[in-house]
């Protein structure tokens, strides 16, 4: 393949990604992709963003699909419903729970970290990713919990 081919390869398949309207390119290679499996972003962020091999996945946060309200009232019906939209998020990529490298977990009460990673092993039950669990002060609309994953390309 030469030099034309390739660049003529590469414009056909960004016109073809850019009008899907799941992704749109900037020249640095960051990719804005969304998907409509879940709520709609709430504030001026993307859902995910791609670089290279990467995808960036915003926080998720247990709203219902159309982002008005929380679903679910305990930690484990919370951590459930934001690990089966990362897992939406994961699919409308054509990517599962394996190809997450690293995620981060913000908790409202740490004392209910036990609860909450029961749920979370039931997802990632082979080779886990890295993580780091964190209590915060106040989460977006009162949530217990917010996660955050970053993924691999296959």
């Amino acid at each position: 393949m030469n030099i034309q081919q390739f660049i003529a390869s590469a414009c056909v398949a960004a016109c073809a990604l850019a009008t899907s309207g799941c992704a749109s390119f900037d020249m640095r290679g960051k990719e804005v992709l969304s998907t409509d499996k879940i709520y709609p972003a709430i504030g001026p962020y993307s859902q995910m963003i791609g670089h290279g091999k990467l995808i960036y996945f915003s926080g998720v946060i247990p709203l219902n699909k159309a982002g008005t309200a929380i679903e679910g009232t305990t930690i484990e019906e919370q951590t459930r419903k934001v690990l089966e939209y990362i897992g939406l998020e994961l699919a409308s990529q054509n990517l599962g729970f394996e190809d997450v490298l690293s995620s981060t977990v913000y908790m409202k009460d740490l004392n209910e970290f036990a609860a909450m990673n029961a749920v979370y092993g039931q997802f990632f039950q082979k080779d886990p990713p890295a993580r780091a669990t964190l209590e915060v002060a106040r989460l977006p609309r009162d949530a217990k919990i917010e996660i955050a994953v970053i993924a691999a390309r296959r």
